[in-house]
């Protein structure tokens, strides 16, 4: 190859990418980092939580037996200890973050902190999660993990001096990346990451491409350090072999929805009535009350162990057809009814009370469990639909895991890619389809986060979208000022400049040779010379001009370019070609830009009229309110609309002397169609299915015109 052309290779090769191409490049590469390190996190989390729960209250019971009423001291006390330790972490090392559960401080930075979540607080009460689980307490490790994963993202995000739009979307990286390890499942972890902001079911767009490839490198970090890339590895084994296999079987998924929707409903209930109603009353310090209710968590798991287990052992056993043999199928089912309403009391005891955990294993749990008690009832009414062929039973389980966490969630989509992840049961989408929405339809009002809004439009991070969006859509180049009148000589006078000068503007002169930009000078720096008479004859426009400029590119985006204006001196911005020519060719004013956006929305506004007729009134009130600030800017409730007089129809406003006649002076008429005929016609006759906007001074009118 010639060496000319290798060197044209390699200076475009060096040349910066376009804005757009370098911010996507950017996030995608700060995607791997934050998947990486969250990746790390997990498996650092999910080492330490295996090891402490295999010596702790893995020595004292078997948590996915079906056996009950067993007392032990230690099942009593083992809970209070990791409450006490977990208070006692979050009081000396983080006492702000000690109410709420894990995704709640995520949702909260997004919302409401730019995307900054400071690492401290999620690592501690990661740390403290691990002694609350370890010692049997019912809660769950993915909601402190999803929070530390996040804090990863924010910190990535700050460390890199990310604007707050790019750093939400790394914070929601990070828990993508974080969720997707501990629960193996990268899709349904990127999809719950984005989507768990919002009460209705939404996507956080700009967080989409990061997220899925945090998630990623999050899951296979996870899955290489603990073994398992490479082969199948579900968090609950078994399931993959299940299928949707009768159309019959619907019926007992349509049950189950419905079931799973009240199930959420309960849990979510019974966690609000300790947090909001019990706990206040409660006069304890804040690092006792987790250990008073590890101890009622305690006194429960006496009565049923399994509300301790956080690892999903009972609901393995429930999915490997585990019953309590020398019960009916009858009791059975009110056993496991007895175990969900206990669960869903010893959670609320475990994180109401302040202890260290999340929502998302518990309601993973409960859905199984009101899956096998379906599955029981089935079983007890029509033992035949239950048959030892029949796959049914451990499908219920699998299937209800995704129907509550749906609901309590508030998203059913990232559920349903969650559960065949997870059990790798894609056999299961369709049933997982039907319980996972109607599910999601009942519960979604009862809702576990208080930090959800409901849709994006309520979100602070979205305020200013549309204005943001149009911008970032536009070129500089499509709104530039291709020729600008104020260009003069670098040799020009300060008198040529000021001749210049239009009474009323503040122009910004360019000061070009050859059509090359030299600098810019602004009426500020025109008038700091005059108030130097001896200077003011002698200087020229090369001794004021400055000529350290911010500029912009053609086909850099608009938005973009605000912030080089906030960088800037000016009101003006030379727009210069791509490098390395960075030719001037034009300039880009506040003006113009205010100009663009005023145009587009006033045609949007015409757009939204015409396809929404209901906001037509809107836009009646709107110039009704427009005339009163012209007419009477103090008094805008002297402008009234009124019907026709009857004694004025088929007359002129001209010929009944309406002013004189009825106090008021007629300032527009308003047609049928809402058009207005503002100034109105003087001697059109008035119809009567027209309205008349009128000025009064006392209010009569309305009376008046009430009795023609």
């Amino acid at each position: 190859m010639p060496l000319p052309r290798i060197n044209a290779l390699w200076s475009r090769f060096r040349q910066p990418l376009p804005k757009p191409a370098a911010r996507w490049s950017r996030l995608f590469a700060l995607g791997v980092l934050v998947g990486v390190l969250g990746g790390l996190a997990a498996a650092a989390f999910e080492w330490s939580l295996h090891h402490a729960t295999l010596f702790l209250i893995g020595r004292v019971t078997h948590l996915g037996s079906p056996e009950v009423l067993r007392f032990d001291w230690r099942v009593l006390v083992l809970p209070a200890v990791g409450g006490m330790i977990s208070g006692l972490l979050v009081k000396w090392f983080c006492p702000q973050s000690a109410r709420g559960h894990g995704t709640d401080a995520l949702i909260r930075a997004f919302h409401h902190h730019q995307g900054v979540l400071p690492l401290r607080g999620p690592a501690v009460k990661a740390v403290a999660n691990v002694a609350v689980l370890s010692c049997g307490g019912s809660t769950g490790p993915e909601g402190p993990n999803a929070a530390l994963g996040a804090s990863i993202g924010s910190a990535v995000g700050v460390v890199f001096r990310l604007a707050p739009r790019e750093r939400r979307a790394m914070l929601i990286a990070g828990c993508a990346a974080a969720v997707g390890a501990i629960f193996r499942c990268p899709l349904g972890g990127a999809l719950f990451a984005t989507s768990v902001l919002y009460q209705e079911e939404e996507f956080e767009s700009d967080a989409i491409v990061p997220s899925f490839v945090a998630s990623v490198l999050g899951y296979s970090v996870f899955m290489t350090l603990w073994g398992g890339l490479g082969q199948p590895e579900y968090l609950i084994r078994g399931a993959d072999q299940l299928a949707f296999g009768s159309i019959q079987d619907l019926l007992a998924y349509a049950a189950l929805g419905p079931l799973c929707g009240l199930g959420a409903i309960l849990f979510t209930r019974t966690l609000r009535l300790v947090e909001d109603t019990i706990m206040p009353r409660v006069r304890l310090p804040l690092w006792i009350t987790p250990a008073v209710g590890g101890l009622a968590t305690g006194t429960i798991a006496c009565v049923f162990p399994q509300v301790m287990d956080g690892r999903y052992a009972f609901i393995q056993g429930a999915v490997d057809g585990m019953t309590k043999t020398d019960v009916s199928a009858g009791a059975w089912a009110g056993l496991l009814a007895l175990i969900i309403v206990f669960k869903c009391l010893a959670t609320a005891t475990t994180v109401g009370s302040g202890g260290s955990g999340g929502a998302l294993g518990p309601s993973v749990f409960l859905g199984g469990v009101i899956g096998a008690f379906l599955g029981a009832m089935i079983d007890a009414i029509d033992p035949g639909m239950m048959g030892s062929s029949s796959g049914l039973r451990p499908a219920l389980v699998a299937v209800g895991m995704g129907g509550v966490l749906a609901a309590t969630m508030r998203t059913p989509l990232a559920s349903i890619v969650m559960v065949t992840e997870m059990t790798g049961g894609f056999g299961l989408i369709v049933p997982l389809m039907l319980v996972c929405v109607s599910a999601y339809v009942i519960g979604r009002k009862w809702g576990l986060s208080r930090e959800q809004v409901r849709t994006s439009v309520q979100s602070p991070a979205h305020a200013g979208d549309a204005i943001v969006r149009l911008l970032e859509s536009w070129r500089v180049d499509e709104i530039m000022d291709r020729v600008w009148p104020e260009t003069i000589s670098p040799g020009a006078t300060l008198r040529e400049i000021v001749s210049r000068l239009t009474p009323g503007t503040r122009p910004v002169f360019a000061v070009a040779e050859g059509g090359e930009l030299l600098g810019l000078i602004s009426t500020t720096d025109i008038q700091r010379i005059m108030n130097e008479p001896a200077l003011a004859e002698a200087i020229i426009a090369a001794d004021m001009m400055t000529r350290r400029l911010v500029t912009v590119q053609a086909d850099d985006d608009v938005y973009s370019s605000l912030d080089a204006f906030r960088r800037s001196d000016h009101d003006v911005l030379p727009v210069l070609t791509a490098p390395p020519e960075r030719r001037w060719i034009g300039m880009l004013s506040r003006r113009r830009v205010l100009e663009a956006v005023r145009d587009h929305m006033a045609g949007v506004q015409r757009l939204m009229f015409r396809e929404h007729a209901g906001l037509r009134t809107m836009e009646e009130d709107a110039r009704l309110e427009q005339l009163g600030l012209g007419i009477a800017p103090a008094r805008r409730d002297l402008v009234q609309r009124l019907t026709v007089p009857s004694d004025a129809v088929g007359r002129s406003l001209r010929e009944t002397d309406f002013r004189r006649a009825h106090g008021a002076q007629v300032i527009a008429i308003e047609q049928p169609d809402g058009s207005l005929q503002c100034p109105p016609n003087l001697d059109a006759p008035l119809e009567a299915d027209q309205r008349l906007l009128v000025v009064t001074a006392d209010g009569g009118v309305r009376r008046d015109s009430e009795k023609g």
